[in-house]
Order: C-alpha cells, then structure tokens, then sequence
C-alpha cells in the first residue's frame, strides 16, 4: 500500500474505532512512536512534540534519507511516525511548557518515554497533566518503570538491554557461542509498544466507565519478561538448557535455504515419516516419541529431511510437509518478506516515496490489526520537524500569528522552514 492510498473504501462509511481520540505525544526514538503510530492508524490524531532544529532523536538514526530541506530524517524515524503531526517546543522554555499544558487541556492521552524523573523536572509529570486535565489518561513507556522501585532505574535502556536482561538472548543458545544482540531487530521497542496500546486502551474502556484517566506505566524489562513466558516456565519446570526440549523444533535445509519443522505430535511424526519416504520410522523403536527424536536429530531425522528436500525449494518442502499436516515454515531474508505474495494481498507493507531522489521507496511494516468493518488507510507521510507547529498552535489554541512570530522569536517554539 501506498501513502495515500486506502484498503477497503466501501468500509470508509464506518470511521476508526479511535475517531476523535487525541494523543499528544513527547516521543523519541521507537518505543512510544510505534504505539503512537499505531493508535493513529486506529483512527487517533497525534500531535508529537519535538525539540526545535534537530527534532526527536529518531531523526538522526542511520540509514536515512534527505526531507525536502535537505535535512536528514533517519530510518527509525521513518517506519514509527507515519500519520503524525509534528510541533517543535522547548520544553525547558516556561512558554513552552506552558503551551504543552494547554495543549494537554484537550488531549485525551498525554504520553511521554523520557528517562525517570525527567518528566517531573519539566513540570510534565502525571500530577501535573492531571491537574489541568483529570480525564487524561497518561502514558510512560521506559527501561524499568516508574512507579516501583528498580535497581536498574537509572540505567538507560534501549531495547537490546531490556531483551537481553529478559532472557531472549539466553534461550536455546550454545553455551560456547557468545550471545547475538538485536536477532530480533527491535522487539524490545516493538513488543513494549503493543502492551502500551493495551493499555492505553483499557484505561480509555475505565475512563468511558468512570470519567477519570489514569496513569499507564509500561516498562520494557517487564514486556520482555512476559515476551519469554515459554524460557521462564520451561525453567521453573526443570527444563533449564531450552536446547534439550524433547521435540522436532528445528531448521532444515532445501536446495535454497532453510526452512522449519515444529513436530510434538506422534501423528504428525507419521505423517513425516511417510511423505519423506521414510514410514519405518513410525515403528522403529529409536524414535518412540519426541524425547527420542530429539535424542536421534542429527543422525536420523536430520539427515532423512534434509535428503527428501534436496531437490526442492524451502516453499516446495514447506507446501508438501503443510498439505500432510505437519507445521512447516520458510525462514525468509527481509528481502524474501517484502516479495512475498501474503504479505501483499494482506497490506503490511507501506511505501514512503523518498525525497532525496532515490527511486526505491522507503518501506515500514502496514498494519496487522485487520478489523472486518474498518477501512486500512490512508497513511500520511512521516511530519518534518516541526512542520505543523504554526498550524496547530492556530487551530487548538487559537494562537495569533504574531503571538505565534513571538513565542518563536523568544525561543519557546520553532517555525521550522
């Protein structure tokens, strides 16, 4: 899907669930702004706050590409911030802080992902968006929390450190071989994000019940902790090296690459043993059960897959071991996903034309929440520094233009040209 475009404009009649619902968001890098992208996709207008000239910290992440100013715009800014609106304010200015606190007036929720403690020292706290409007829900995303006490609450965290500290980087892993960081990309900020949606809209359910917002404390460690159920119950059942779990859970080789089989079932056993040519094994009594396939990976199961997929592509095999019943799946490159045909017909790509003119489009995951009576789009373009500050400081406080020259003048704002 382009920008601009919609999925299902018959279904445009219906709105978004989130029409009308407004966020003010003093965001940077991933954590928060994927949430925020998200609520704006469900239908949330997001005003982000960001700090005049360089803007959010998101912006000078590498890659990037050039805005029409020649500025730089990074790619993490470029995949979390689709559908914004940008405003550029000084927050240590008492003007700026000021027009935070009237814009918060009318937010229905006010989020924030800075290290501990910063929010209060700006006079942004929970208390203080509270007071001037007690039917906000309020939003933190950071390392450990806010609202009990951690060890680690001074540490910075990105989301390396919370997947790390979770236990990710430790499950299934050769005790001799050196943990990857970042295998999964930026689960860290990414899986944070979606519990903080959650939450935000359980509290929008409470205030709807009770006229009252609250504050919705997320920390990453914790979305981590709950991301690793699986390491975290195998251990507390005595399983503790996660690479001895008595199943086929394993990847195998094609003539094109890999592919994986998850097989704890004996009749999917059977059913693999005879699609690969293989039916003995269903009675030979080395491979009785999961914990003796397992045992015997390497010298029967392995080698027995691996022959029968020789000839065949990882999508071949995978079609074959699926149409008997047995869970199979390719492991794809990020080039494999952007090519391939469910990812298309289901929308979860979003194309960015870029304005440094380079030809290929930037491309950021579309949205996986598919609801039957809501149209997908359109997605906006990512905002430029502070691109709509002037707009939104007329239309939401009803600003003059010479108030707005002044306050820009004495360095509480920035009109980014």
């Amino acid at each position: 899907m382009r920008v601009g475009e919609v999925a299902g404009p018959d279904l445009q009649h219906f709105g978004k669930p989130l029409d009308g619902i407004r966020v003010l968001a003093i965001e940077q890098m991933q954590a928060l702004p994927y949430a925020t992208q998200m609520l704006a996709r469900l239908g949330a207008e997001v005003i982000k706050i960001e700090s005049p000239g360089v803007g959010e910290s998101g912006r000078a992440s590498l890659p990037m590409m050039t805005d029409p100013l020649g500025r730089g715009v990074g790619v993490t800014f470029l995949r979390n911030n689709l559908g914004k609106r940008s405003i550029t304010v000084d927050l240590k200015n008492p003007e700026g802080r000021d027009i935070v606190l009237k814009l918060a007036e009318k937010a229905d929720i006010v989020c924030e992902n800075f290290k501990p403690g910063t929010a209060a020292r700006l006079g942004l706290a929970f208390e203080d968006i509270a007071a001037v409007n007690p039917r906000a829900i309020y939003l933190s995303v950071s390392g450990f929390g806010n609202t009990a006490e951690s060890p680690y609450a001074n540490w910075p965290a990105y989301a390396p450190v919370a997947e790390a500290m979770a236990g990710l980087y430790d499950f299934k892993r050769d005790p001799n071989v050196a943990p990857v960081v970042s295998p999964l990309g930026a689960l860290g900020d990414s899986g944070s994000a979606l519990f903080a949606v959650i939450g935000v809209l359980a509290a929008l359910r409470h205030r709807d019940a009770t006229g009252v917002g609250q504050y919705v404390d997320i920390s990453m460690f914790d979305a981590m902790v709950a991301l690793n159920d699986a390491g975290i119950s195998y251990w507390s059942m005595g399983l503790k090296d996660p690479t001895l779990s008595p199943l086929i859970n394993h990847s195998f080789r094609a003539f094109d690459g890999y592919f994986l089989i998850q097989c704890a079932r004996q009749h999917m056993f059977d059913a693999l043993a005879e699609l690969i040519g293989k039916p003995e094994w269903s009675t030979d009594p080395r491979l009785s059960g999961p914990q003796q396939w397992f045992d015997h990976l390497e010298d029967v199961i392995r080698p027995g897959i691996e022959e029968w997929a020789a000839d065949k592509s990882r999508l071949q095999a995978c079609a074959a071991l699926s149409g008997v019943g047995v869970a199979s799946g390719p492991v794809y490159s990020p080039g494999d996903v952007i090519e391939d045909e469910h990812v298309r017909n289901r929308n979860m790509l979003v194309e960015m034309e870029r304005t440094d003119g380079e030809p290929s489009p930037i491309l950021s995951p579309g949205n996986p929440v598919k609801l039957s009576r809501v149209a997908e789009g359109p997605e906006t373009r990512v905002p430029w520094v502070g691109e709509h500050t002037a707009e939104v400081l007329r239309a939401e406080l009803g600003l003059s233009d010479a108030e707005i020259d002044r306050l820009a003048a004495g360095g509480a704002i920035g009109l980014e040209t």
